[in-house]
């Protein structure tokens, strides 16, 4: 692919532990839903080199204990992926345990990583994801259960500033990770009522790295270059970055991201249109050899299209068309159709994936009464077996 030089940072940040675990450059691909699959992790490793930490899309700790076959396929990780790493979504401490037993027990994953910044309201009316962390107990005694389970295997969260800003928690869950044995954190720095809109606040993220200077402290939100990567770091003092949104449709921002943080100046990807559409092609592939049908796999393709076309000059109609493709031949012939000498569009480096903002926070009745009481969980709030 195509380079494009850039000045050297004047800043890298040194290689991340996690547990026994040395993350250099200190690059994470955000766990995202239905996104951070095999096949996508595949990719970015590719671009990256091998170098960085990849994480499972969102696993449900029940539908894991359960042994679901979904789940169970969604923890399948390529023979060359190291460490495996697997984000963890639950709110009940004995079911967290069990899974985090079950992942050591059985040698499913080299990490763990607890899922408490999920905005999604699936999530929050139960008390999940980023609305747990507002019951200060339950989050102590969650972390607590996946620490103890998990023996030697390390145990990282990622989580957001808080509820809203009203309710920020997140110096208070630091404390909590770091008093429990949590061996980095990971902030988004947005409140789950702010969901993806906005701007992130990566005040907070500095705020953070120096409230729990004990362990790392990785960075998320807004990062859509590898510029704005070394700028956080840079800026909030952070041992590294999570990258989620900015990567859609652009696996190849990893090899970006490498090149920025190991200081080489003439390795930025600025591919063709050609050289995106055998992107393309090759994720779809992937999928559809790791679902097992060439056709579902193009299908889940479908969601990637628009992304990987931002910014080139592609008709509506033929965006459309290249949308409901249901087969590589179909794909293949769709993009041939294309200009394919198109260079990389100026501007196609920016923001892109969900972009909604001041949402209503869907929280369990009467979770707000009281912050360390961890009445409120319902019965069903661990029967969610989607697997993340």
């Amino acid at each position: 692919m195509s380079t494009l030089t850039t000045p050297a940072p004047d800043r890298t940040a040194a290689p991340l532990r996690i547990g026994p675990h040395t993350v250099a450059p200190p690059v994470v691909l955000a766990p995202m839903a239905g996104i951070t699959n095999a096949p996508f992790r595949t990719l970015c490793r590719e671009f990256s080199g091998g170098k960085g930490l990849f994480v499972s899309e969102m696993i449900t700790t029940r539908a894991l204990v359960e042994r679901n076959e979904k789940t169970m396929q969604l923890i399948h990780f390529d023979a060359t992926e190291t460490p495996r790493s697997i984000q963890l979504y639950g709110v009940d401490p004995v079911t967290v345990g069990k899974a985090v037993r079950m992942i050591a027990e059985e040698d499913l994953a080299d990490h763990i990583d607890l899922n408490f910044g999920c905005p999604v309201p699936k999530v929050t009316r139960k008390g999940g994801g980023s609305a747990l962390p507002y019951k200060r107990n339950l989050l102590r005694a969650i972390v607590r259960e996946a620490v103890t389970g998990a023996g030697d295997l390390p145990v990282t969260m990622k989580m957001r500033k808080g509820l809203d800003d009203d309710h920020l928690t997140y110096l208070d869950a630091g404390r909590i990770a770091v008093e429990e044995g949590v061996t980095a954190i990971a902030l988004h720095g947005r409140t789950t009522a702010q969901h993806y809109g906005g701007t992130a606040d990566w005040d907070a993220i500095a705020r953070l790295k120096e409230h729990v200077p004990e362990i790392p402290v990785l960075g998320n939100g807004d990062i859509w270059s590898a510029e704005d990567a070394l700028r956080m770091v840079r800026e909030t003092g952070c041992d590294g970055v999570v990258v989620g949104r900015g990567c859609l449709g652009r696996p190849w921002l990893f090899a970006d991201l490498v090149a920025a943080f190991e200081g080489r100046t003439d390795d930025f990807v600025r591919p063709t249109l050609r050289e995106v559409a055998d992107v393309m092609v090759r994720h779809a592939t992937l999928l559809g050899e790791w679902i097992g049908d060439e056709a579902r796999g193009v299908i889940d393709f479908r969601k990637h299209v628009a992304w990987y076309l931002k910014g080139f000059a592609v008709g509506s109609e033929m965006r459309k068309r290249l949308a409901i493709t249901s087969s590589l031949e179909a794909l293949r012939a769709g993009l041939d159709e294309l200009d394919l000498d198109q260079p990389w569009p100026t501007g196609a480096d920016g923001p892109r994936g969900r972009t909604s903002g001041n949402n209503r926070v869907v929280l369990p009745d009467g979770w707000l009464k009281d912050p360390y009481d961890c009445a409120g969980i319902g019965e069903d709030a661990e029967l969610d077996t989607s697997g993340g």
